[in-house]
C-alpha cells in the first residue's frame, strides 16, 4: 500500500513483496494495481490479511465479510490481470517464490 519510492527500496534490500486484498479494493487499490507490474515476478508472494480485508471480487460468504486463506485466489486473479497473465500461471510462480522464501519442501 506504499508508494513506488518505497517498493524501490524494499526490492533494493532483496525483500518479497506480498500482495494481499488491498489490490482488489476498486477504490483504494489503485496505487497498489499501478505499481504490480513493477514487482518482479521472482519477488512476488500472495497473502491474507485474515480476518481483514475480505478480497472485493469474492463472493458474499455466510460469515459477512470475514477474510481467509481460502479467498486467495480472488487476490490471484486480479494480480493475474494486473499482470496480463494467466491465473494458475501467477499461483504456480508465487507458490514457488514462498517456498524459496520459508525454505518449504517442494510437494512430491
Amino acid at each position: 500500500t506504499g508508494n513506488a519510492a518505497a517498493l524501490s527500496e524494499y526490492l533494493a534490500l532483496g525483500c518479497y513483496i506480498g500482495i494481499t486484498g488491498w489490490l482488489c479494493d476498486h477504490r483504494r487499490g489503485a496505487g497498489l494495481r499501478a505499481l504490480v507490474p513493477e514487482i518482479p515476478v521472482d519477488r512476488l508472494l500472495v497473502e491474507t490479511d485474515a480476518p481483514f480485508l475480505r478480497p472485493q471480487n469474492a463472493p458474499a460468504g455466510a460469515d459477512g465479510r470475514r477474510n481467509e486463506p481460502a479467498l486467495l485466489p480472488y487476490v490471484i486473479q486480479k494480480l493475474a490481470q494486473c499482470l496480463g497473465e494467466d491465473p494458475e500461471r501467477i499461483a504456480e510462480r508465487t507458490a514457488r517464490n514462498a517456498r524459496r522464501l520459508f525454505r518449504l519442501p517442494v510437494p512430491s
